[in-house]
């Protein structure tokens, strides 16, 4: 204050919004996201067609697919956009659960600040709750054997159910268990080793699971072989060209004859190429790079499967799959560069399958009618290995079907009455949030929420830990028994990640939004901090969006 007058520090193009204005407007924000996925949650939930501005078309429900495609412009929806993102990058699954969670703990902390509950409080009440609750998961969780197959099969099941994959989850809930079991070694799974390869105009029931890789090219000459047995495999990162000099060069030519010497010694540069290829034993050759016309016929000659122009990350799968080295240069090849197994040509899908005995690395083709029931189809097989994987690493299994939030927000109620002060109500606030999950289990499936939460929370004080809700029947059961069954780290997760974003949120009581920084550097109107374009500009997204 200079002598009774307000001192302005910001430029007139900058925009603010303090206080209590400033946490509703985050809190609406953040609600807006998590309101946008809710009706995706569950084996009942709805799918969601986005279509972006080049006109491509996505049908999902898998709540980080919804929220990166969707058009959002505003810093506070970002964040919990990152919710989902951390959920999907640690858990693999329940991406949708953690936003909504997140959502519904902003909506319970708006009620609070409205009865004068400072945020700090409301901050420490959450963080209690938080670790609580992920120590009560802790208890209620199962350890499940890793050899457990039936058991593995019914995490996939449930991570599929509601999604394209459900239709086949059986089948596809072996093949996920499987692929997992072939790529574990003592407990620790690497789906590094695990390809996914996608082909359209079949059934999703014909997917399969090979023990090798794929390859989705065809032969470059059409007298060479289809399929080769016990081969060798060679793995080419050259081209089979002519080499070029590293200069521009030109040469007077005064006879015909000098012409035909320099076509003869390309000639016989590649035949000394193909020659050397052969003189290795190779019966295969993938190549990342071009094959010359001719040496295509010198090859064909020798007898030798070529495919050109293999993706470098094929070749580099296929390397773990037949024990290959990849050769940059054919002067130092030798026959311990190349792998072994066997080539088979799937002429329908226009594959090459590559499979070893002591492959590393495995296949699962996924097969679906059109592209955009593919797409969906890998989206929701992703999600299950990611569980299964995560289920056979961390070990710990739950009950499904909004069993484990109930079960939670109980105990959370009995550990509210130990908590001192106002924090007591955050925690009490936190609890109800978890029912948000068996309340929308309840509303997507066409149920009374209120009805099914009543009995949930009966049977649960009955001692029914694993007591969950069956969409299918509309009835209360033991979830676990079903073969509703959840990885445990995936609960704690969203619980961690839904807390620190609705706690990141409810810390901010000041918003600033630059002005217009187009002008010139060296104008001093662009003053400011940050340049997020304004406050229009940030709640002009989220407005177009729902």
């Amino acid at each position: 204050m200079q002598q009774g007058q307000p001192m302005i520090v910001m430029s007139e193009e900058s925009q603010r919004v303090k206080d209590q204005d400033a946490q509703n407007y985050n809190i609406s924000a953040a609600r807006a996201v998590a309101e946008a996925v809710r009706s995706t949650l569950g084996p009942k939930g709805m799918d969601k067609m986005l279509v972006d501005s080049m006109g491509d078309v996505t049908i999902t429900n898998d709540g980080v697919t919804i929220l990166q495609e969707m058009d959002i412009d505003n810093p506070t929806a970002e964040m919990i956009i990152e919710v989902a993102e951390t959920q999907e990058d640690e858990a693999g699954d329940g991406t949708t659960t953690a936003v909504a969670i997140a959502g519904e703990l902003l909506k319970n902390a708006e009620d609070l600040l409205e009865q004068d509950i400072h945020p700090t409080a409301i901050i420490k009440g959450f963080h209690l709750a938080s670790e609580q609750a992920r120590e009560e998961v802790n208890e209620v969780a199962e350890d499940v054997d890793a050899d457990d197959e039936d058991l593995l099969r019914s995490v996939a099941e449930t991570s599929m159910t509601g999604k394209g994959a459900e239709l086949n989850k059986e089948h596809l809930s072996q093949l996920i268990v499987d692929a997992v079991s072939a790529v574990t070694v003592d407990d620790t799974v690497d789906l590094e080793f695990l390809n996914i390869e996608t082909q359209t105009g079949r059934s999703a029931g014909e997917s399969e699971l090979i023990n090798g890789g794929t390859v989705s090219k065809d032969p470059v000459h059409d007298d060479m072989p289809k399929s080769v047995e016990d081969a060798d495999i060679l793995l080419l990162d050259q081209a089979i060209e002519v080499e070029e000099t590293n200069v521009d060069t030109e040469v007077s030519v005064t006879d015909p004859d000098q012409l035909q010497q320099f076509l003869d010694q390309e000639e016989e540069q590649l035949k000394e190429k193909v020659d050397k290829i052969a003189a290795s034993g190779a019966d295969v050759v993938f190549c990342q790079k071009g094959i010359d016309d001719l040496a295509q016929h010198y090859l064909a000659k020798e007898g030798i499967l070529a495919v050109r122009r293999a993706k470098k990350s094929d070749i580099e799968f296929l390397k773990e799959v037949v024990g290959a080295n990849i050769v940059s240069d054919l002067s130092s090849l030798s026959a311990d560069d190349l792998g072994y197994g066997d080539v088979t040509r799937d002429d329908e899908d226009e594959l090459f399958y590559v499979t070893g005995d002591d492959a590393h690395g495995v296949t699962l083709i996924l097969r679906g009618s059109t592209d955009h029931v593919v797409d969906e189809l890998e989206r929701g097989v992703n999600d299950a290995l990611d569980v299964v994987a995560q289920t056979v690493s961390d070990g710990r299994v739950v009950a499904g079907g909004g069993a484990i939030e109930v079960e939670v927000a109980s105990r959370l109620r009995d550990f509210a009455d130990g908590v001192e002060g106002r924090e007591q109500l955050a925690v009490e606030a936190f609890a109800d949030s978890l029912e948000l999950v068996p309340r929308v289990l309840a509303e997507n499936a066409g149920l009374d929420s209120i009805d099914t939460l009543v009995d949930l929370r009966a049977d649960h004080e009955a001692g029914d830990v694993r007591a969950g809700l069956n969409v299918f029947s509309a009835g209360v059961e033991d979830t676990f028994e079903a073969g509703v069954v959840e990885p445990a780290h995936a609960k704690e997760q969203a619980l961690s990640s839904a807390t620190e974003a609705a706690n990141l949120v409810l810390k901010i009581d000041d918003i600033i939004s630059a002005g217009d920084l187009s002008t010139d550097k060296g104008d001093d109107e662009a003053g400011g901090p940050g340049g997020a374009g304004g406050m229009g500009g940030m709640g002009g997204g989220m407005g177009g969006m729902m």
